[in-house]
């Protein structure tokens, strides 16, 4: 076998296809978009490289066939509580099943990251943000949502059999998108409704800034300072939006006010796998054209889930019940969609999988664990300390 270290235009090429090698026979998997895996690679894209550097190899078999890709990361940034000193990280993991092919990818990361002075190894996990290509798949292995990691089950044993162990789960919960509200949850949405002060609608693209305020004054009392997450600022949130506007869906994108101020939101997009899976990796100009066809006759029949929150002193007043009903006042008569996939919740935040668990007819549609492995191999392993 033979390690090759990407360090050019040819060797990124065989890291993208090392990919779809491997899982050119694995149901369900969906090749990411070329643009998105660069993206992470590339230090004017990726603000990460501010604090960090990376590496990635490709490993080919004695006949140069390729049969496995790794990359490592140093981020400065990243960090959990109780850590006994910094962890670097190891991701965009593909193997074939074979024990002596994974050990040597996990080597060649561990061996770099010890020379950079780390003291344990997490993976798999995106040289960047929480929500993309982060987690093994080990229950589920349905299509990937849009920027969520996808493996074959063999995946587990390979990197459980090198000594990694389960840092922290990740759940991801579903529903079915078109099934009628339950009587208890419209009782509570009821309750709310009657008072005038309370109002819901869904964002307009022609007034985004307007949103984007509104998200920001949300998201900053809701999440800002919890779990090591930062505030935003009005100005991150246009870009954000802007970036999102020619796939998003105004009818799934909502908020809740109270005498006007905005208390809660509800932000869920088309699952753009959906369209994606039929551009094989591809977004250029050619690419583009065929997913705006694919986007105007076939209709997306799947939502994801990215933020629902709602502020403090709203808390445990029946907002929750509110804003979804709301929505699916729209959602289920006008829109296309049947299936409904919350992005994954840790386990280290149990009571987020609470709210979950008890959203109505609400299921377990997939987990995934970011695993750790420490280098000092008689250090006792501690999992990802409870929120």
């Amino acid at each position: 076998m033979e390690l090759i270290q990407v360090s050019d235009k040819a060797t990124e090429a065989l890291f993208l296809k090392a990919s779809v090698e491997v899982n050119r026979n694995t149901p369900h998997y969906i090749r990411p978009l070329d643009k998105d895996i660069r993206m992470v690679f590339d230090p004017a894209q990726n603000k990460a490289f501010r604090h960090g550097e990376c590496a990635r190899w490709v490993l080919k078999d004695g006949e140069g066939r390729l049969i496995g890709r790794i990359a490592a990361f140093v981020n400065k940034k990243y960090r959990s509580k109780g850590d006994k000193g910094p962890v670097g990280g190891m991701g965009f993991f593909d193997c074939i099943h074979h024990q002596d092919a994974a050990d040597m990818l996990f080597d060649v990361a561990k061996h770099w990251l010890l020379q950079r002075g780390m003291t344990a190894m997490d993976g798999p996990i995106n040289f960047g943000e929480r929500d993309r290509w982060w987690g093994l798949v080990v229950k589920g292995f349905q299509e990937p949502l849009y920027g969520m990691n996808f493996n074959p089950p063999y995946y587990q044993e390979l990197v459980e059999n090198y000594g990694f162990r389960p840092f922290f789960h990740q759940v991801c919960f579903g529903m079915d998108a078109k099934k009628p509200m339950s009587e208890k949850l419209l009782k509570r949405h009821a309750r709310v409704a009657a008072d005038p002060a309370y109002s819901a609608k869904h964002i307009r693209k022609d007034q985004l800034e307007k949103f984007a305020e509104d998200f920001t004054e949300i998201y900053n009392k809701a999440w800002a300072g919890h779990g090591g997450m930062k505030e935003l600022r009005k100005e991150q949130v246009i870009v954000m939006f802007k970036t999102m506007k020619p796939v998003m869906d105004e009818r799934i994108i909502w908020f809740a006010y109270h005498n006007n101020k905005p208390i809660a939101l509800f932000v869920n997009l088309p699952d753009l796998n959906q369209w994606f899976k039929h551009l094989n990796g591809q977004f250029n100009l050619l690419a583009k054209l065929k997913f705006l066809w694919v986007k105007a006759t076939k209709p997306c029949r799947k939502l994801t889930g990215i933020v629902f929150g709602i502020i403090p002193e709203y808390q445990a007043k029946g907002v929750d019940a509110y804003i979804i009903v709301e929505t699916a006042k729209v959602v289920q008569p006008e829109t296309p969609y049947t299936e409904y996939e919350m992005q994954w919740i840790g386990d280290f935040n149990p009571k987020m999988i609470n709210v979950a668990e008890n959203l109505p007819d609400s299921f377990r549609t997939r987990e995934l664990i970011t695993y750790r492995y420490n280098f000092d191999r008689t250090q006792p392993f501690e999992r990802h300390p409870i929120l």
